[in-house]
């Protein structure tokens, strides 16, 4: 059988394919095929992807010489095990010559990430770093954790590697720079000041408490700060420190020198030395168990913006420079690399990766593997965030662990969510309502994390009009904003800074649009921008297996019956309604339990037991006369009055 090749395809830059003649009725397998097609291919440099009987791509690889490269899939013996199986599966051949080798590594990268062979290592957590944008399409600016396109005027810092660095840095804006951070609509709402001004987080600018020159004047340090100036910050704001305290006006002074400690803490949590560092990313592999893991810090400003753990797919006989130099073209495929990247390993070909990574970015990349001084500390602080990391993995369920990766797919997150929060409602007809969280994470179910609101305030003032749930009352709204209210409201005087790992990642909530829109009111008039949200809803009939997952700005998802992420939903969502109706119970029946006796001045525990004992009930020890309740054993003549008086005033 013999292979067709278009010479016209051997221009480079174009595809060129070449594949089984379809005049023939069986196809040479593995090295046979791959020998017929040697003379056909190109001396130049390109992309080669390996295809099965399906026409699924099995494997893609670049190559400075594809003939040369090619060739060596035919010395079987030299293979890995896992080539070797690629191998044996080949039938097709499709090919794209590139102009250098640094752009076909480029186009492998690119290809590995669209196609997801399953023979190349694979990065599968490629989602996009967040920013910090400054808008500038306001008088008065907003702060805001941003992802995404770039189409909003402003200015934009970062990236940061993951949500927790980002909070981080705008919990120290809105702490020593008092920047708003709620949306213009809610911004032109505004008739007070909100909780963020009471706990001195926000000037209030949407209420009149600074005008547009002094907030712009906030405006211009907290952009001094994110590009590296935080030490003049510091000074200037202990300049205006000291002359508040020289005119006595110690209210002021003491407002500079909160917002100096919060930058103080700010540098004082960076638990990586970065002198002498000012963008740079740090990327170091720990390999156990036939597994890798790669840590990448983020340098910016003199500043750690973060650091992300990845788990590439790979085969167990891939060594970590390997695994390494893979990672970096996935990995920078889509983020523009720095100046400098500082690598734990010294990668095969760290000169061609160098030149690509280059031209992605349009400046010079450097790619060095320090072996001494600072640098190489970083690297080894690296190091141990990467062996740790990769034991928890480990050791954690991989059911569980699956659970949560299926998820975060299914509702696009950031990452797999280390802490839900899982929220519902119970009452009878509005009577002794409770609110119920229930918090599950990798180690399943945290019990000890459970909480039970007893609703307090007035129902049947929800404020969603959504109607596509019958059963979804106002009172139903009511419930759910005070419960959010409270416990959000909590963690943000309890734990402003995030640092207690209280805050979750995702919030699901039992219900339709109408209780995800109360959810995102409740958010958005915190300033909370940054916690995913989710409603599960029953599907028709309310049956089990078609629940629609609702999220804010995205049309309802359903997922097919036996989808693994849906019975996992499922079971927060059966879990938090057990917790629920479980706290409802315990309501009532203590309420059940109280009798008319219980509002008595001075009837305690022991007299109230005398008299039941006594009469046999509280409605008889209504209708007794003075004289039978003082005859009750602890029972005074006073205190017979009373009980007498508290019945009988009315009557």
């Amino acid at each position: 059988m013999s292979a067709q090749f278009d010479p016209e395809t051997r221009q480079k830059g174009q595809a060129a394919i070449v594949a089984p003649d379809s005049d023939s009725s069986e196809g040479p397998a593995g090295v046979a095929f791959i020998e017929q097609q040697l003379k056909a291919l190109p001396l130049s440099p390109g992309v080669y992807r390996m295809l099965n009987t399906a026409g699924d791509v099995l494997y893609v690889g670049k190559a400075k010489n594809l003939r040369k490269r090619v060739t060596s899939y035919t010395q079987l013996l030299r293979q890995p095990n896992r080539l070797r199986r690629m191998i044996s599966e080949t039938v097709g051949l499709e090919v794209v010559t590139t102009h250098t080798e640094a752009e076909a590594l480029l186009l492998e990268a690119n290809l590995i990430k669209r196609y997801k062979p399953r023979y190349n290592i694979l990065l599968r957590d490629d989602k996009s770093f967040p920013s910090i944008l400054l808008t500038a399409d306001h008088a008065f600016p907003q702060v805001l954790k941003h992802r995404g396109a770039r189409n909003r005027q402003g200015q934009y810092f970062g990236p940061f590697a993951s949500a927790w660095a980002v909070n981080q840095t705008l919990t120290v804006l809105q702490q020593a720079f008092l920047l708003r951070s709620c949306s213009d609509s809610v911004f032109a709402a505004r008739t007070r000041p909100c909780l963020l001004h009471q706990i001195k987080r926000c000037s209030a600018p949407c209420v009149s408490r600074i005008d547009e020159e002094s907030y712009g004047g906030l405006v211009e340090q907290a952009r001094g700060f994110l590009t590296g100036d935080s030490q003049g910050i510091q000074k200037v704001l202990a300049q205006r420190m000291q002359e508040a305290s020289d005119r006595l006006d110690f209210e002021e002074a003491a407002q500079y020198r909160d917002r100096i400690r919060a930058l103080s803490r700010v540098q004082a949590h960076q638990d990586i030395n970065l002198r002498g560092i000012g963008a740079a990313d740090v990327v170091a592999a720990h390999q156990a168990g036939g597994q890798t893991c790669i840590q990448v810090f983020i340098l910016r400003a003199g500043r750690n913006y973060g650091n992300r753990a990845y788990f590439p797919s790979h085969a167990r006989d891939n060594e970590a420079p390997e695994v390494l130099e893979a990672f970096l073209a996935q990995f920078y495929d889509s983020t523009v690399p720095p100046r400098v990247i500082l690598l734990s390993h010294t990668l095969p070909n760290q000169a061609l990766v160098s030149e690509a990574l280059s031209v992605r970015a349009g400046h010079k990349v450097r790619l060095t593997a320090p072996q001494r001084g600072e640098k190489r500390r970083l690297i080894a602080h690296a190091l141990d965030n990467a062996r740790a990391a990769l034991g928890r993995r480990l050791a954690e369920s991989a059911t569980q662990r699956r659970l949560l990766d299926g998820l975060a797919e299914v509702l696009d997150l950031d990452a797999p969510p280390e802490r839900i929060e899982v929220f519902d409602n119970s009452h009878i007809s509005g009577t002794r309502p409770v609110g119920a969280m229930i918090v599950a994470g990798p180690e399943g179910f945290a019990k000890g994390a459970y909480r039970k609101f007893n609703i307090r305030g007035d129902l049947g003032k929800g404020n969603s009009t959504a109607t596509d749930e019958p059963a979804a009352t106002a009172d139903d709204y009511a419930m759910m904003r005070e419960v959010l209210t409270r416990r959000f409201s909590r963690a943000l005087k309890e734990d402003p800074d995030r640092t207690g790992n209280q805050w979750p990642d995702l919030v699901l909530i039992d219900g339709g649009p109408g209780q995800l829109g109360v959810a995102t009111g409740v958010l958005e008039e915190l300033g909370i921008e940054d916690v995913a949200l989710a409603a599960i809803a029953k599907g028709p009939d309310r049956s089990a297996g078609r629940e629609r997952i609702h999220r804010p700005g995205k049309p309802p998802l359903t997922l097919e019956p036996r989808h693994p992420v849906l019975y996992f939903l499922q079971r927060l969502r059966d879990e938090a309604h057990r917790f629920a109706i479980g706290a409802h119970r315990g309501r009532r029946s203590k309420a059940v339990s109280k009798s008319a006796l219980d509002r008595i001045p001075g009837i305690g525990a022991r007299r109230k037991r005398a008299l039941l004992h006594h009469f046999g009930s509280a409605e008889a020890v209504s209708q007794a006369g003075r004289a039978d309740l003082a005859a009750v054993e602890g029972i005074s003549e006073a205190m017979a009055n009373i009980v007498y008086d508290w019945f009988h005033a009315d009557g």
